[in-house]
């Protein structure tokens, strides 16, 4: 896959960029480059090989230190909610602002 000059004016346009000609060359030589670079990494046989959780894990084993998961902090919603112009059932209540 490649991008043209007529696609990358197009994303510039969607993103509201207003790109000079050197910087859409440059933009389109960048973009088209990592598609490249996608296509190889697409191209490599990968059969048979586990995916890592993590990259330090193909050079050693490594196991996550996770905490236990407990309250740690005081339940002080009423106070924090003590200065909001709205609350309803322990939420912050805000105007409409879609319609």
């Amino acid at each position: 896959m490649s991008l043209s000059a007529s696609d990358i004016a197009r994303i510039a346009s969607l993103a509201r960029l207003q790109l000079v000609s050197d910087e859409s060359e440059r933009m389109l030589s960048q973009i088209n480059g990592f598609f490249d670079l996608v296509e190889r990494m697409r191209s490599v046989d990968t059969t048979g090989i586990e995916p890592l959780a993590h990259p330090v894990a193909a050079l050693e084993d490594i196991t996550l230190r996770l905490r236990d998961d407990v309250v740690s902090e005081p339940n002080n919603r009423e106070a924090n909610q003590k200065s909001a112009p709205a609350v309803e059932a322990g939420l912050f209540l805000v105007p409409k602002v879609i319609e």
